[in-house]
């Protein structure tokens, strides 16, 4: 008598694990869900283990950007391959981290294309960036707030750009989170300045 019994497939396991465990995981930005990569990588490593290697490879890097590319393989059979590029230019942290936020991101890319996603391949981490890189208010704000010279100077900004707050930290999380870390570095600043108290 054949036996009937259907194998189960260790990348199809880890696609059902992710889609049930991303429930409270997934980042809302402009209304849409968003998976992180630090999430797909954990959900992939649980599954899979050892069985899982991502490789990456700098494809280029020059004074402007850098472009990475991970392959994806489960038991030493390619799945999928991801590639990014990052501006070093767009933004603080791509200053000194271009290369190293290229690589993440070409890694959640691959590891979205293995299908550990929740039908958006681009990670939270990704479109959260693109947004601020986009979203020259984030700097203008940071740069306003870097001119404030008086506590009544103060209270404007914030009078000024508190819708903009509240849009941003609901719209989102991610660059509010980035924008409140450079915030607390100004404020400390303009506190040891003796602009405000």
């Amino acid at each position: 008598m054949a036996n009937n019994k259907i194998k189960s497939d260790c990348l199809i396991d880890t696609i059902s694990d992710f889609k049930n465990t991303a429930k409270g995981q997934m980042i809302n930005i402009h209304q849409k869900e968003y998976a992180t990569v630090a999430h797909r990588l954990a959900v992939a490593r649980r599954n899979l283990g050892s069985r899982l290697s991502i490789q990456t490879e700098l494809v280029s890097a020059d004074e402007n950007t850098v472009t990475m590319k991970a392959s994806v393989f489960v038991d030493d059979k390619l799945i999928a391959t991801g590639y990014a590029e990052e501006n070093r230019k767009a933004s603080r942290i791509n200053q000194t981290s271009a290369l190293e936020n290229a690589e993440t991101s070409a890694c959640g890319r691959a590891l979205a294309f293995c299908g550990i996603t929740n039908d958006n391949i681009a990670s939270a981490d990704e479109v959260s960036a693109a947004i601020e890189q986009q979203d020259n208010k984030i700097q203008q704000c940071l740069s306003d707030l870097n001119s404030v010279s008086h506590a009544g100077s103060y209270q404007q900004w914030l009078t000024n750009n508190k819708s903009f707050l509240v849009d941003l930290k609901n719209k989102n999380p991610m660059s509010y989170e980035k924008f409140m870390v450079r915030f607390t570095e100004i404020k400390n600043q303009l506190k040891q300045k003796g602009a405000i108290q």
